[in-house]
């Protein structure tokens, strides 16, 4: 047993101390149709699929057609946004055409010269060519720049770069042949540049939200081509798929005939609808996870023979507001086109939060107008009518009470975990599909399994095919199940190597846990004692309720407190000091201690109050300010305090006065490293039950309990494994 995150103790499992889809078409008459009715929209023709191949975004052909645009816009850019093309000369012809009176005009952007001839003039210019001083013909520029691959081009319009040397009055060579002189910045930026750069980003942003804007449109409208307003409910039918029914859930009978008046009513509606009763609009299904509300859910639209659309309350929520309650219309208008059917919402919680007031953020705001909408599908002027909502969630406390009022989820039931039979027979479903040996007993599995749901039985029957499989066994044994039992509760083991030291102080520290198991009267028996490292333990004491718990005495949690500090009280009794060992002990018995002072009103000077706040729904008991005072709180931790020091003083008390039972016992857990409930209390000398009226010492008989503990000294002598 453990204790829960809501502070009860639970059953969940034994308390460890550690240390540490489609029909076919068969030919049949074209008038046959089939009894249930067809999701979606007629079937799209070839000249549908062909549109639509191009027109949605996905389609091959939209992406051939928007690469052909993108082509298109490159070219057309290059031949607007192209500069003009200028004949590039040296700054000596450029000269010889001032001097000659052919420049029209001349643009300076630092020493780039450009300008307009007025006669066009071809460059470089066809001359003949002369002989030089060594008597040899000499090309002229025009040869000289065809030998080189160029040829000479012609044009009014040209470029020169001038000589950051030049100095040779040029300005009044262009004003003496009248030549217009004009001057722009280096930087100069092109007009279209400009408008590029100073309204593109914000034509871009407008572009987005634009876009964004028609996409939340069109998904609200459930037009969008993104089909953001679709549900993405997965739909199950009695025709696609294996069929579900109360055959394959077990353990919950109770829970069973709450849901098959649903069952009885999908089935044969006119009975009821003949005498004015109406179905009940949702069930709302709570528990802890695992317990089977979603198998529970499929179960009843199995046995009912009708659709059964399953979606999870997180895919209503999206990023842009609005999306969500579209999902929910479509999801209840498909549910209404197949009438009757069965709606599964898991994890209500996520959306069906209680509303507050006050100003919220986006996403805030999603989630209440997808609440807002399942409010008004469930009971609206138009009523989903044959259509049946069930939901899951494990912290009902927390939903909306709009959800649970008569109308809507007016039909609660409780999941709880199985008992003993109930775990037999969901062990008995789960190991229909594995052979298993004759010596497997499911009533002792189940026996030794209190608190596991059917999740954790299901992955027990796994673990355990597993084993068998790398142990080559042909069926499943019961020593695969109670190793494979031992892993999931305990851990897996560790192969790590401990000095002897570190092994025999871990085997007085089990021993402490194990033997203080043994003589608290009523305490859950002790199963096994390991010593070999599991998961983050180096040792592991199990204990578990012969039957299942459902409420527990101050008795018992002031033993079970005693058992998890009977570690570090056998560590100090034997060695004088203590260790870090003992950390998980501490928690877990703090833990107890805090619950029965500050919910459970089992302190006296506390009294019937319950001043801590409850876990379950993560606030405070109250948010007004009368909360509990900080005298209360204070009051609170000193009498946590006080029950574990009296309960650490019994503890070492017992532990001293069967001191020779320790020795034995760690002695013989030292030699085979692990003791079965049987070898622990032989060991121990102790008979299989503790005896009633074996009684512990309270701590008002031993005020000074290091008075009565035997001194610090060296462990037993202990022999060879």
């Amino acid at each position: 047993m453990t204790v829960r995150e809501d502070g009860a103790l639970t059953d969940w499992g034994p308390a460890v101390n550690r240390r540490d889809g489609t029909r076919q078409d068969n030919g049949a008459s074209p008038r046959w149709r089939p009894p249930w009715r067809v999701e979606g929209e007629r079937p799209d023709t070839e000249s549908d699929r062909w549109t639509a191949s191009w027109r949605r975004p996905g389609g091959s052909r939209f992406w051939l057609v928007l690469a052909g645009l993108l082509v298109l816009n490159w070219v057309v850019s290059g031949l607007l946004l192209a500069p003009p093309q200028r004949l590039e000369v040296p700054y000596t012809f450029f000269r010889e055409q001032v001097e000659a009176g052919n420049v029209a005009e001349v643009t300076t952007i630092g020493d780039t010269i450009e300008g307009r001839f007025e006669e066009a003039v071809t460059f470089p210019p066809e001359e003949q060519g002369s002989q030089g001083g060594d008597g040899r013909e000499q090309q002229s520029p025009a040869e000289l720049s065809r030998a080189l691959g160029g040829q000479p081009q012609s044009g009014t319009l040209f470029s020169t770069q001038r000589p950051s040397f030049a100095d040779d009055g040029l300005m009044d060579l262009l004003l003496s042949e009248d030549v217009t002189v004009n001057a722009e910045p280096p930087d100069r930026v092109p007009v279209w540049q400009q408008f590029l750069f100073g309204f593109g980003p914000t034509i871009l942003l407008v572009a987005l939200l634009v876009w964004l804007a028609r996409r939340s449109a069109g998904a609200a409208g459930l037009g969008g081509g993104l089909g953001l307003g679709r549900s993405k409910a997965r739909r199950y039918s009695p025709e696609t798929g294996p069929r579900t029914t109360f055959d394959d859930v077990a353990g919950i009978d109770d829970v069973e005939e709450e849901v098959k008046e649903i069952v009885d009513f999908l089935r044969n509606p006119d009975r009821y609808r003949r005498l004015g009763a109406t179905v009940p609009r949702g069930v709302l299904l709570t528990g802890p996870p695992g317990t089977g509300k979603t198998l529970l859910a499929r179960a009843v639209a199995g046995e009912a023979g009708v659709p059964f659309f399953s979606v999870s309350a997180a895919e209503f929520i999206e990023m842009i507001v609005g999306v969500g309650a579209s999902r929910v219309r479509d999801l209840f208008e498909q549910a209404k086109k197949e009438a009757p059917a069965i709606i599964f919402i898991d994890e209500l919680d996520a959306i069906g939060r209680a509303r507050g007031g006050g100003v919220s953020l986006s996403g805030h705001d999603e989630r209440e107008q997808t609440l807002n909408q399942i409010l008004t599908e469930m009971d609206g002027f138009d009523g989903s009518e044959g259509v049946v909502v069930m939901a899951a969630t494990n912290r009902p406390e927390i939903l909306d009470p709009a959800l649970l009022r008569a109308g809507r989820f007016d039909r609660r039931v409780a999941v709880n975990p199985p008992d003993t039979t109930g775990r037999q027979q969901i062990l008995a479903v789960h190991t229909r599909g594995v052979p298993i040996a004759d010596d497997v007993d499911l009533a002792v599995l189940a026996s030794a399994t209190p608190g596991m749901v059917g999740a954790d039985l299901r992955n027990l029957v796994n673990e355990a095919a597993l084993l068998a499989a790398r142990r080559n066994h042909d069926r499943v044994q019961m020593a695969d199940l109670t190793d494979a039992l031992e892993k999931i509760v305990l851990g897996a083991e560790r192969k790590i190597l401990l000095t002897p030291e570190e092994r025999e102080r871990t085997a007085y520290h089990e021993s402490g846990h194990a033997l203080l198991g043994m003589l608290t009267p009523g305490a859950d028996p002790v199963r096994k004692i390991s010593i070999i490292p599991r998961g983050m333990a180096l040792g592991v004491t199990l204990q578990s309720p012969e039957t299942d718990r459902y409420g527990y005495s101050r008795r018992y949690l002031r033993g079970r407190i005693v058992g998890a500090l009977g570690g570090r009280a056998a560590e100090e009794l034997i060695y004088g000091d203590i260790t870090t060992g003992a950390e998980n002990d501490l928690e877990q018995a703090t833990k107890i201690a805090r619950q029965m002072v500050g919910r459970w009103g089992m302190s006296e000077a506390v009294g019937p109050v319950s001043v801590l706040p409850d876990p379950r729904t993560e606030q405070p008991l109250a948010l007004d300010g009368s909360g509990p005072a900080p005298a209360t709180r204070e009051l609170v931790d000193a009498e946590v305090r006080r029950i574990l020091d009296e309960c650490y003083a019994q503890a070492r008390v017992t532990l001293t006065e069967h001191r020779e039972r320790l020795d034995r016992l760690a002695r013989a857990l030292l030699a085979a490293e692990t003791l079965d409930a049987e070898q622990a209390y032989e060991a121990a000398g102790l008979p299989r039950r503790a005896l009633e009226d074996t009684m512990l010492p309270s701590a008002a008989e031993h005020p000074n309990p290091a008075a009565h503990a035997s001194r610090p000294g060296e462990p037993v002598p202990i022999g060879e494994r």
